[in-house]
């Protein structure tokens, strides 16, 4: 591994740690606090690490990752308010909408895990094996997180087909999102702030909605099909 993914593999490692600790051990707070205070030491510490560490490239990721994480609300807000079949329990967090607060910057951590894998993986090999590397990172961590925080409880689907806890519908947007936001990323990665507002705006919508077209095709079209 080069210093930088050495680096990154080490940052991930102790705020891994410090999530299994503030999970496991600050059990008098209830979840939305614990979740909004590890998502704000992430998004406060990774910065500050790479400009101490002079690791630019980590900086401009983290600030796309971020913009795009707000934006997210906006399609947990749809699935949530308007066709409930997300839900958002009474944690101790404030709400956007109907979103638990810390979702606004909850979805930085996967993405700029995604990406940076991505591009990693770009350099060592080809554009192809990045976006495999883009689609496949995706699927494992959003559906991993799908499958594992309604332990919490943070969020959980409902009245959808599902695997487990996993709902099938979001699987081809969550890849999508991971192609997506790796391919907007290398577009606009050296880009004016402004230009990676537009781009993460244009990711979010793309991911807002694949998510209502295989909802419609899954639980519209197939799930009467199957009989469910």
């Amino acid at each position: 591994m080069n210093p930088s993914e050495k680096e990154a593999l080490v940052f991930h490692a102790f705020f891994t740690l410090l999530c299994g600790i503030v999970i496991l051990f600050f059990t008098p707070l209830t979840v939305g606090p614990r979740l909004l205070f590890l998502v704000v030491v992430y998004n406060l510490a990774l910065p500050l690490w790479a400009r101490l560490r002079d690791h630019e490239d980590w900086i401009n990721l983290w600030q796309f990752a971020f913009i795009l994480s707000i934006f997210q609300v906006f399609p947990d807000w749809f699935l949530s308010a308007q066709l409930d079949i997300l839900v958002f329990p009474d944690d101790g967090c404030f709400k956007i909408g109907t979103v638990a607060g810390y979702m606004a910057g909850l979805w930085t951590i996967p993405l700029f895990i995604i990406i940076f894998l991505s591009r990693q993986i770009r350099e060592r090999f080809s554009e192809i094996a990045a976006r495999w590397a883009a689609g496949l990172g995706a699927l494992f961590l959003f559906g991993g997180s799908e499958a594992t925080l309604w332990l919490l409880p943070s969020w959980y689907a409902k009245d959808v087909l599902m695997i487990g806890h996993v709902a099938i519908y979001i699987l081809i947007p969550e890849i999508i999102l991971g192609l997506a936001a790796y391919g907007a990323y290398q577009t606009v990665c050296r880009r004016p702030v402004h230009v990676k507002i537009f781009s993460a705006f244009f990711v979010m919508l793309l991911y807002l909605g694949s998510a209502c077209f295989f909802y419609f095709l899954v639980e519209k079209i197939i799930r009467p099909v199957l009989g469910g």
